[in-house]
This record gives C-alpha cells, structure tokens and sequence, in this order.
C-alpha cells in the first residue's frame, strides 16, 4: 500500500519555506522604494515583537556535490574581511531607513560555511551588527557549523557573543557515501565537536542527516543513525535529499544518477529513521525535523508557536526577517525580497550606497490567506480555512484524491494531515499551492516530494 502511495505522490514539489514559491514570484520583480513600504508597514505592526537576522556567508573551501546552496569556493581566507565590512555596510543602509532600532530577536548564520570565517572576524561581524541595536530579553542565536573546521576558539567566541544553538552538518558516515558527495569528515570530529559545544554550554545542538544520497543502503542509514544516537543531539534535522541538477549545475553531477536510491527504497531510509529517532526519545516536529522534549523546538510545537521560514522551522515568530549578504531573502510578512546571487554584483551595489534587491514579490490578499494556511499545515499539520469559499472549494478540489486515500480529513473549513499523511505533507500543501495549481510548469523545477 505504502509503495502505491509513494508512486502516486512523489512528484515535483515545493519544500514550502515560503508562499508563493520563489519561482512563482511576480516577474516584475519588486523596486527598494515597495520593498522599504512593506518593511516599515511590518516593524510598526509589530514592534514589540523584534526582528529576525539571516547572515549568509557564503565560502566554502571544496564544493560538497549534494548542496544546492549559493556558496563560492575558495581557499583564499583573505575573501573575509572586504565581506565582512559589505555586510556591515547593508546592516548600515537598514538602519538609515528604519524610524527605530528594532530589537534583534533572532540570528542565524548561514552558508555557504560560517567556519570558514575566522572566530575574531565572527566577532567583529556580530559586534558590528549588535552596535547600537537593541537585543530581545530572550534572543536565540544560532550558526552552522562544518566539524572538519569548527574549533574550540570558534564555539567559544559565539557563545560569548550569546550563541546558544550550533547546527552541524553530519549527511552520512558512510565512506563511500562521503567520498560520492565529497563531504569526508570522520565520525570523531563530530563527536568532539558536538562534546565541546555541551561543554562550553550551548543549549540546543542539532545534526543534520539527509536520506536519499548516491549509495545510501539501509544498513549505511542505520550505521549513520547508531553512530549520531551515541552523541544524543538535542534536535534532528533529516532531509530528503533534493536532486535538481539542472538548477544547480555541475555542482550535483558528481555521481551516477543510477547510485540514487529509487522511490520505494528512498522512502525506507526514512522510515528506518523516523522508527529509530522515536525509539529514542525523538518526536517529529512538522516536515524532516525530530527534537527530544527537552528542546525548545518540541517546545514551541507544543505550544502552538513553531513557525517556518526561509531558515526552516524556528522557534522564534517574526513577522520581519532581514536578509544580509549575497542571495540572501528578507522577508516582511507582506513581500519578499532577494539579494544579489553573484558575490560581485552584491558588493557593487552595497558600495554604491543601495539595498542590493535582485527580485522579489508583494504577496496580494489571496497569498497571504493561502501563505497563512500552507504555513499552518507545515507547523501543525492542521489549518482552518478563512476566506473566500470559492477558494476553499477548489482547494478541496485539489485535496479530494488525498483525502480518498486517507491523508488528509476534511471537516466543514477544517482541513487535517491524518498521521499516514504526514510523509505526504508537502503534496497536501500544493493543493493550497493556487499559483502551482493554475499554471503547472512545463519542465521540472522542484526536487521531488519522497
């Protein structure tokens, strides 16, 4: 039964970290002058509420052949500093506009590898964006951390600074999976990074797997899993491997298609995590993630205020996120607004004294109710419908086959992910998906839902 749902549903679709999808953003794009309007619109909505920082910092010194991030390889650390001082510089073009400074709820450093960054120029980026701003009673700052390069100094430096979560990216430790997606880092320099952070005090460390990699057997995820379950990391991220090569470039050729595990097969791997993170304590919380209920992720589910974002779920409920550093997103609640791709056109534009916008889109009445209900289907696998009925009968439409075979429940506007349907959570969200559902497109451009 499982593998009949599995052919049937794994098809193209969005991961929903936003709606609309990036690819269904107004072609017009969005001017600086639309972009500042939502923003300031957001922070006197919301000022007691604070603000989000992304800092994308985005050099990596080998290019890992599974990341569909925007990163630039390089071995040359001399590219840190000029960086540094451009996103500071951005921070500064902010601050020139806003009519108050914000309290900084939330940062999250990004890449790319933040490590690649020496722990004085961390600091001087985090000193420089703290200068002068106001700091929420209970900020949550976060980084993710390679463990072949993060050190004692880094670990030590970002909690002084009041870091308090670290993400590291494990994938497999499979050698021969390591070795395909060149990502080749031992099981021990996980484990003494993960014991330093417990040492030093940080309060939530996350690893990060992913399931779907060339080579991955079910005994390799178990390995993999055995091994990350002796370090008991607070939270879990384990993510579907998304392969879309004619995005990415070259970079996700690396390997023979062939070497990817299958539909049926992929889904396995999950369930074969998904069955040993709940034998050890771990609950799952929305779409790829599992903390254990000591965690302030758990937490937040519990209590009705996870949230989803460009970052992935969160903690922390901010209507305004502010983007810094090339390709990086910002988002008002009410528009979305991406940086520069290219590292040199975002620093020329920096330079030249301008928010360096690439593209965006000012969401309409009809995305905010649809982003509303996608968003609540992410974080608590319900929504009740407001709006429209026309609306909500051809989003019952498109759920009609879901709910036949026994994902979802639908009750008046109530609209629910039944526990068999919580693998197919993002299928259920694309019949929310009304721009996706009106104009399919004609060549792939999403990574596929199993």
């Amino acid at each position: 039964m499982i593998e009949n749902l599995i052919r049937k549903y794994n098809v193209p679709g969005p991961r929903y970290t936003s709606y609309p999808t990036v690819p269904y953003w107004d072609g017009s794009g969005i001017s600086t002058e639309v972009w500042e309007s939502s923003l300031l619109r957001s922070l006197e909505e919301s000022q007691q509420e604070g603000i989000s920082l992304y800092i994308h910092l985005p050099f990596c010194e080998s290019l890992c052949t599974f990341c569909g991030c925007h990163k630039r390889i390089t071995k040359r650390h001399e590219v840190e500093d000029p960086y540094i001082s451009t996103v500071l510089r951005e921070w500064d073009l902010y601050g020139e506009r806003l009519p108050f400074a914000p309290a900084i709820k939330e940062i999250h450093l990004g890449g790319g590898t933040p490590t690649f960054f020496s722990p004085a120029n961390l600091e001087r980026l985090i000193n420089g964006i703290l200068q002068g701003a106001k700091s929420a009673e209970i900020p949550e700052f976060s980084f993710e951390g390679h463990p072949n390069n993060t050190t004692k100094e880094h670990l030590q430096v970002l909690y002084d600074l009041g870091f308090r979560r670290v993400s590291y990216g494990v994938q497999d430790y499979d050698p021969q999976v390591q070795l395909a997606i060149n990502r080749v880092q031992p099981f021990e320099n996980v484990e003494k990074v993960h014991n330093w952070s417990k040492e030093i005090g940080y309060t939530s460390i996350n690893h990060d797997l992913v399931f779907g990699l060339p080579h991955q057997t079910k005994a390799g995820i178990e390995h993999t899993i055995e091994k990350t379950l002796e370090l008991l990391p607070d939270r879990l991220a384990f993510y579907s491997y998304a392969h879309v090569p004619w995005i990415k470039g070259t970079g996700q050729r690396g390997f023979d298609e062939n070497d990817l595990p299958k539909d049926a097969e992929k889904r396995e791997l999950y369930e074969t995590g998904k069955r040993m993170f709940a034998e050890n304590g771990y609950v799952e919380i929305g779409m790829d993630h599992f903390a254990r209920k000591t965690d302030s992720l758990y937490k937040a589910m519990e209590n009705g205020t996870l949230y989803r974002n460009f970052m992935g779920y969160t903690t922390t409920n901010t209507k305004v996120m502010i983007g810094l550093g090339m390709s990086s997103i910002s988002d008002s609640w009410y528009a979305f607004a991406q940086n520069e791709k290219k590292l040199e056109d975002y620093q020329a534009r920096v330079e030249a004294g301008e928010i360096p916008i690439f593209k965006g889109h000012l969401l309409n009445e009809e995305d905010l109710m649809l982003r509303q209900n996608i968003l609540n289907i992410m974080c608590r696998f319900e929504t009740e419908f407001e709006g429209d009925p026309a609306l909500l009968a051809e989003i019952k439409a498109g759920l009609g086959e879901l709910e036949e075979d026994g994902l979802v429940e639908i009750s008046g506007n109530k609209i629910q992910v039944t526990e068999k349907g919580r693998p197919f959570v993002r299928n259920v969200c694309m019949a929310f998906d009304l721009k996706l559902q009106r104009n399919k497109p004609d060549r792939q451009i999403f990574s596929k839902t199993v």
